[in-house]
């Protein structure tokens, strides 16, 4: 029997191949579609803005004009012969889907675990926080260790601990970041450092739907917390006499000094809206109170100015930078 020419050798090697996968010339695999299926556990959801309609139907359309440039990654379907699961690119086998695709190019990839895939993702800067927070969550209640999720996916511990605090946020806080109002995780933990310290404050302040949380201004707010806490009145011993409610000038305390003095001078500069007494009002920062614990307040509505005590007052917004 004669042998086979390079032809029938070829022809050979897409049979052996299976119906499902076609041998390019060496290069990644023609998959077909129907054979492949998302992995149900992959980090990112549904609301990812990669799988939004708008995102989808872009990636549609390059794909029918200029096809898949960049092959997917499978690995062999361990519990169904014959299918496939998606390592990474579901973004493309949905467009694919969507460009009425019947196969799209893929490596085989059996070697691949859910780190893998935050990695990939983390790399194109494609996962959301909540959704790196998600998988961090995952692997802390299989009993994996902060530091071993840190060198799995080749972040710091710091990172880890950051993305951790978004699991557990009190009710002010995860309304504000599930709602996309804050998508910073630096400034979530900020956040979560003051709340800790005065919640009823920070829930005042992230009430106002108009406030604008950025890193410079929850910045301004956890000055002011600190500055108002430090400017509380300390218990007197029974036994000392109180001090007067008003010191003469020779009397007053001195000035303050490193980050109290820092967080002052920050101040000077910002409109600190508060509420006293159910009423709109702005701390005078320029005017000096008679006593510690005290500050004068200006009324939005009438334009009185008023000196109240600190623990009266709740914070409403800080504007940075204005008069």
């Amino acid at each position: 029997m004669g042998g086979l020419g390079l032809e029938e050798m070829g022809d050979l090697s897409a049979l052996l191949a299976g119906p499902e996968a076609v041998v390019q010339g060496g290069g990644p695999l023609a998959l077909e579609m129907a054979l492949i299926d998302e992995d149900p556990h992959q980090p990112r959801t549904k609301d990812n803005p990669g799988f939004s309609d708008h995102s989808l139907e872009e990636l549609a359309a390059s794909i029918q004009l200029r096809g898949v440039k960049t092959p997917i990654s499978v690995r062999e379907n361990p519990d169904v012969d014959g299918r496939y699961i998606i390592n990474h690119g579901a973004r493309r086998f949905r467009g694919s889907q969507r460009a009425g695709l019947v196969t799209i190019p893929g490596f085989i990839d059996n070697d691949y675990n859910e780190a893998d895939q935050v990695v990939e993702n983390l790399q194109r800067n494609e996962l959301t926080a909540r959704e790196i927070a998600d998988f961090i969550g995952r692997e802390l209640a299989k009993g994996i260790k902060k530091g071993d999720i840190a060198k799995a996916i080749s972040k710091s511990p710091a990172f880890i601990s950051q993305h951790v605090t978004l699991l557990d946020l009190p009710e002010p806080l995860a309304q504000v970041f599930n709602t996309g109002r804050v998508r910073d995780v630096t400034v979530v933990n900020e956040l979560m450092t003051a709340y800790k310290k005065t919640p009823q404050d920070v829930t005042a302040w992230l009430g106002d739907a108009n406030q604008e949380i950025t890193r410079g201004s929850v910045k301004l707010l956890r000055e002011f917390l600190d500055v108002k806490s430090q400017a509380q009145p300390s218990p007197v011993p029974a036994a000392k006499t109180a001090a007067p409610a008003v010191l003469p000038p020779a009397m007053a305390p001195p000035a303050k000094s490193g980050k109290a003095a820092a967080a002052v001078d920050s101040l000077r500069n910002a409109v600190v809206h508060v509420l006293h007494n159910q009423r709109a009002a702005r701390l005078m920062l320029e005017r000096r109170p008679a006593s510690k614990g005290l500050a004068w307040l200006k009324y939005n509505d009438d334009g009185q100015e008023i000196e109240a005590s600190l623990k009266s007052v709740t914070l409403v917004a800080l504007l940075e930078g204005q008069a």
